[in-house]
């Protein structure tokens, strides 16, 4: 891997491109990112690059006249991540992530990674946190069909036989089931960049990209280059 970067969705837009064909994309603000450790063979046993993304306010505690402690930005950077930061000569941020770049000798502390890493018509793979759907069935859930739903039947939306009392007396291993859905990590590879805007830190990528707007997205150059 050669570039990737942290970014937040933004959300869904179309533009026309060159040919005037409209394009549904989804936007990124990507960076800019900080790198903030660089890990070597010698001292950590791989190579890779540390970056930070997002700033974020740092976690004070002061104590009052009495003696109480009075908190600021309660969910702040604490002080040891401020501390790590603080080698980097970056301010506190959200987001820390690695990537082992093949050339990450190349990067130094405090380096930063903008979006103009990237150009037009990149592929890239695109990693985030799903869109949590909460409890659901297993025809929604999986796709499965439903019973009939005259009204004598006894099912409809049940996702069918458990197994039988007597033979075998047990539920398969990987019977679908109702269940949580979403809110887990999923990569959509092989997509394309329509345009890059290195001024304002966005990518416009085609299609859909995983995640809520707001959520994190891990944009790296794609491992199906050429296909």
């Amino acid at each position: 891997m050669k570039k990737a970067i942290l970014a937040t969705k933004v959300g869904m837009t179309q533009i026309f491109n060159a040919d005037g064909v409209l394009v549904p994309v989804t936007v990124l603000e990507a960076g800019p990112c900080s790198v903030t450790q660089i890990k070597t063979v010698e001292n950590d046993g791989y190579s890779a690059v540390q970056v930070a993304f997002a700033d974020k306010k740092e976690k004070v505690v002061n104590k009052d006249a009495n003696g109480k402690k009075q908190v600021a930005h309660r969910h702040g950077v604490n002080k040891a991540q401020m501390g790590h930061f603080a080698k980097a000569g970056v301010s506190g941020k959200r987001f820390v992530k690695e990537f082992k770049f093949e050339n990450a000798a190349d990067y130094n502390l405090g380096d930063v990674i903008k979006a103009d890493i990237f150009a037009e018509g990149d592929k890239i793979d695109a990693t985030a946190i799903s869109k949590g759907k909460g409890f659901q069935g297993a025809i929604k859930r999986l796709g499965q069909h439903r019973g009939p739903m005259a009204h004598g039947s006894k099912f409809h939306r049940h996702q069918g036989s458990n197994g039988a009392c007597s033979s075998p007396s047990r539920v398969f291993k990987g019977k679908g089931m109702p269940g949580h859905m979403g809110s887990v990590q999923v990569t959509t590879q092989n997509l394309e960049i329509v345009r890059v805007d290195a001024e304002n830190n966005l990518l416009l990528v085609k299609g859909a990209v995983p995640g809520a707007k707001k959520c994190l997205v891990t944009v790296k150059e794609t491992v199906k280059a050429g296909k």
